[in-house]
């Protein structure tokens, strides 16, 4: 299942949209080839897709005439532009030049993990970035490990219930399968915050802890609010564009 390569990332779909010579052109397809937004795919009512891009703004993907990822909803990156149209029910009514999918799966419960230590205990970094972020029910995350095989599966999950002092602390977990030597690479994965209490105070800060290369356990906070909870659902594997991947489950 594959993550992106983020320097690579929409390199290959934009290359194959466009040929250039002058200038313009260049700018045009440097414009292309990086995500310029971070959403959420979703189906409406309707059976239509539409993205959603924050907690209150939706956006109308006019060139996207289907269902995609097989109606699953699923964390992407977009590179689109703004149309200068009105759809109605939509904030805005957008043209997607690419959309490249992020490995998306619910958070575990760990009252309902046999043994948590089965879940794995290596060692991982969180980057701060952009597309670190806890939004929409989900939280995305960039992460950093070494990887001695570029195919070699590694697999992280999120933990909820792990202080009972504070539901609102998650622990991620990363098992690299004895991948544990190699090159620093990283990688997109996103969770839907599916274990989460339902009432979520104002202000509250969801407080994710992971084992780090130095030995510690580290820790980050991230806001979160009232629509930050979504149920279950089913997740699919969906095939990257990048030229180069690190597979992860």
């Amino acid at each position: 299942m594959k993550l992106k390569n983020l320097f690579l990332m929409g390199l290959v779909a934009a290359s194959t949209m466009l040929h250039s010579c002058n200038d313009d052109d260049d700018d045009r397809n440097w414009q292309l080839a990086y995500p310029n937004a971070l959403v959420t795919v979703k189906t409406s009512a309707d059976n239509s897709t539409f993205l959603q891009l924050d907690e209150k703004t939706t956006l109308f993907p006019e060139n996207i005439k289907s269902l995609i990822y097989n109606g699953k909803e699923v964390r992407a990156l977009v590179n689109y532009e703004v149309l200068d149209k009105n759809t109605q029910g939509y904030d805005q009514t957008v043209h997607v030049n690419w959309i490249d999918s992020i490995r998306t799966k619910d958070m575990l419960d760990v009252e309902k993990i046999q043994d948590i230590t089965s879940l794995g205990n290596d060692p991982v970094e969180i980057v701060n970035d952009w597309v670190t972020i806890a939004e929409d029910g989900y939280l995305t995350l960039r992460v950093r490990t070494v990887w001695g095989y570029p195919g070699k599966v590694h697999y992280l999950n999120l933990i909820a219930g792990v202080n009972p002092e504070n539901p609102f602390e998650v622990e991620l977990r990363h098992d690299a399968r004895g991948d544990l030597y190699g090159q620093y690479a990283d990688a997109l994965i996103a969770f839907r915050l599916s274990e989460l209490p339902k009432d979520i105070p104002a202000g509250q800060k969801l407080t994710l802890r992971w084992r780090s290369f130095n030995g510690t356990m580290k820790k980050a906070d991230f806001s979160l609010n009232s629509s930050s909870v979504v149920p279950r659902g089913n997740v699919d594997d969906i095939k990257s564009f990048s030229a180069k991947a690190r597979y992860i489950e």
